[in-house]
């Protein structure tokens, strides 16, 4: 299966973006994680942020929204452009509903899931999403440790997705490197958010190019 790495410009220097999205370039999409410091105990950035990230970036953006009452604000970051928008199952009122809309909008619409939330009831709603993320790490902050006990959801994703023959994305987000993407890809993940590892770790072009490599490595095709 394809292998997808989304950088997550979390950890990138805000003062310099543009810059910043160029370095990435041989990635995936543009993972953009938004807070609302209620959702989540942590503030980064809004619609308006996204709207010029859209203008400058060369590749699609992949937005988390980590907030309150996704049903009201998550269509505005579809027509801003985003290619994919992903709301939490805990904040949605009406999550299929919800989906339904971005999808009419024209993005990908994704469903998270926090590190404590059961996956066992969204599995008969799988085709009415195009990725599901699975947090590896409790949502709010970049550097966490990434949390094993959470990959068992994987597995039952993996199985339903493949019994179903849909095109669904799986995607972790959270202490993903070397190591951890290696798991991840192993219980069944094709899509990795990394942050740390890739802007912090040296030259961000060779992070994704190894990251890659060992989630290919571990991958469900091979």
């Amino acid at each position: 299966m394809a292998v997808r790495i989304n950088p997550s410009i979390l950890t990138a220097d805000f003062a310099n973006l543009e810059h910043e999205l160029s370095r990435i370039a041989t990635a995936d999409l543009v993972h953009v994680d938004v807070m609302d410091n209620h959702f989540v105990p942590n503030l980064t950035f809004g619609q308006r942020m996204v709207e010029s990230l859209q203008r400058v970036t060369p590749l699609p953006l992949d937005v988390h929204l980590m907030i309150d009452d996704p049903d009201r604000w998550a269509p505005g970051y579809a027509q801003a452009g985003a290619y994919s928008v992903t709301f939490h199952a805990e904040a949605a009122t009406d999550a299929v509903a919800l989906a339904r809309t971005l999808r009419d909008i024209g993005a990908r619409a994704g469903i998270a899931v926090k590190p404590g939330t059961a996956i066992e009831p969204y599995l008969e709603l799988l085709p009415e999403f195009d990725q599901v993320l699975v947090m590896t790490v409790e949502p709010g902050f970049g550097g966490q440790s990434f949390i094993e006990s959470t990959m068992p959801k994987l597995g039952l994703l993996r199985d339903a997705v493949s019994a179903s023959g849909l095109d669904i994305w799986l995607q972790v987000d959270g202490g993903i490197t070397e190591e951890t993407i290696a798991i991840a890809a192993d219980a069944g993940a094709d899509t990795f958010v990394a942050g740390s590892s890739v802007y912090n770790q040296g030259e961000p072009a060779s992070q994704i190019a190894l990251l890659r490599a060992a989630a290919q490595a571990h991958s469900h095709s091979g």
